[in-house]
């Protein structure tokens, strides 16, 4: 058994000035005791905690504010800070062996990886195809790989790192940029906490969601204000045609840009749709895999007119309904008659797979269609629902055609149901005052 521990006072200068030269204790806890060393001149704090077996682990805080120090709370301690400094060393230390365990300790680097890696098998099993998660990818590597805290263990991970890591973020991001590396960020670390939770301190997912949190509420985004009128939808078709011409996609681009367009939904949810999918004047559009626990239906029926059905003919032919309809072609490097010896010549067909593979020839179509520089091609999204609420649908309705909540609309597209409904109650105002001439009823007296 450990000996009986000899209490020393510590608490005051005047206290250890009275002690002889040498090691004194005082216990925290059974386990855990600050230590003083005197010497000739001041003395030295140190901590040491027990490992087991009649082991004691024993290393040095700082020095004592004796004589003329003055503490700082860092290098210099007072009796209570050396106290909080022993607690909080001991604490991380037992944290570390704790997470060292099984084999080194997991980090930020390790959790991002793995969840990359999850999510990537999942949607191969699910889809037959690899790289449909190239952009959190390409997102997680340049915003929180290369970052600082991609080397923090998991278990010494605090609020103050995630805020600041947030913090540094570029400002030239896009909020919707953003919303979307934290969120897969925290999904990462949050994956990791429960498969490493016996490692990890207990509070490790309040860490996580308070250091991720925004740090003010966020006001809607306003994303009426990013719709597109119809003319300019038709110039930037038109556009996508002379592009898709010049460039050689041989229709693949158009049919993108068209059924974007028509339709209103996510790049993801389009890349999705199978030649089965087209029917008589509708397209059977594949919901979206956001959100968890709800279910819904797998696909949204969505009308289209005649001239977005002619568009698709051509990729519809002769194929089969399990079919991608939207597909475009791959290259290849091929050495060859190219100047430096490499040319790039087609492949195979297949699947789009990144909203990223449409932002070199949409830079074109904005260009050519002489729209605002920074029109984004989910402009086409925001203009199919403005143009659905402006011409009076429920706004349950465009929610349901979208693929969103009710509630998303009423946030992000108050203005265009503000317009809808002023024009609706103003078929309902009636002249009330009387036209000249018109004889006037007395009103009675009381």
């Amino acid at each position: 058994m450990a000996k009986t521990l000899t209490e020393a006072p510590l608490s005051t200068r005047n206290a250890r000035a009275g002690l002889a030269e040498g090691m004194h204790w005082r216990g925290l806890n059974p386990d855990v005791h600050l230590g003083y060393r005197k010497q000739k001149r001041g003395g030295r704090w140190l901590v040491r905690w027990y490992q087991g077996d009649q082991k004691y682990k024993q290393e040095t805080l700082g020095t004592a504010d004796d004589g003329k120090l003055e503490a700082d709370g860092v290098e210099c301690l007072t009796f209570e800070q050396a106290k909080t400094a022993a607690a909080r060393h001991v604490s991380t230390k037992r944290a570390d062996d704790l997470a060292s365990v099984d084999g080194p300790a997991p980090t930020v680097l390790l959790a991002v990886d793995a969840y990359l890696i999850a999510q990537e098998a999942r949607e191969l099993a699910r889809d037959g195809k690899a790289g449909s998660r190239g952009d959190a990818r390409l997102r997680l590597t340049r915003h929180v790989l290369s970052a600082p805290v991609a080397d923090k263990p998991l278990h010494s991970l605090t609020e103050r790192d995630l805020s600041k890591w947030r913090e540094g973020l570029p400002n030239a991001l896009a909020a919707t940029t953003v919303r979307r590396i934290v969120n897969d960020f925290k999904a990462a670390l949050n994956a990791a906490a429960v498969k490493h939770r016996a490692r990890l301190p207990a509070d490790v997912a309040i860490i996580i969601k308070n250091g991720l949190a925004t740090s003010h509420a966020e006001t809607p985004t306003a994303r009426d204000k990013s719709a597109l009128p119809d003319s300019d939808i038709r110039r930037a078709i038109v556009a996508a045609a002379r592009v898709d011409e010049r460039d050689g996609w041989d229709g693949d681009l158009l049919r993108l840009v068209v059924v974007l367009s028509a339709t209103g939904a996510r790049f993801s949810q389009v890349k999705r749709l199978a030649v089965g999918d087209v029917q008589q004047n509708r397209l059977m559009v594949p919901t979206s895999r956001k959100g968890r626990g709800t279910k819904k239906a797998s696909h949204s029926a969505i009308r289209v007119g005649a001239d977005v059905m002619k568009a698709l003919r051509p990729a519809i032919a002769g194929r089969r309904p399990s079919d991608v309809l939207l597909e475009r072609w791959r290259h290849k490097q091929d050495k060859g008659q190219g100047h430096d010896g490499t040319q790039w010549v087609r492949n195979a067909r297949g699947p789009w797979l990144t909203a990223s593979e449409l932002s070199r020839p949409w830079a074109e179509i904005v260009k050519l269609a002489e729209l605002p520089a920074d029109t984004v091609p989910y402009a086409l999204r925001h203009s199919s629902i403005v143009r659905q609420l402006r011409n009076s649908l429920p706004v349950r309705l465009v929610a349901a055609l979208h693929d969103t909540s009710a509630r998303m609309i009423e946030a992000h597209y108050s203005a265009a149901i503000i317009d809808a409904l002023d024009d609706l109650s103003a078929g309902a105002v009636v002249p009330l005052m009387p036209i000249d001439g018109d004889n006037v009823a007395q009103l009675r007296a009381g």
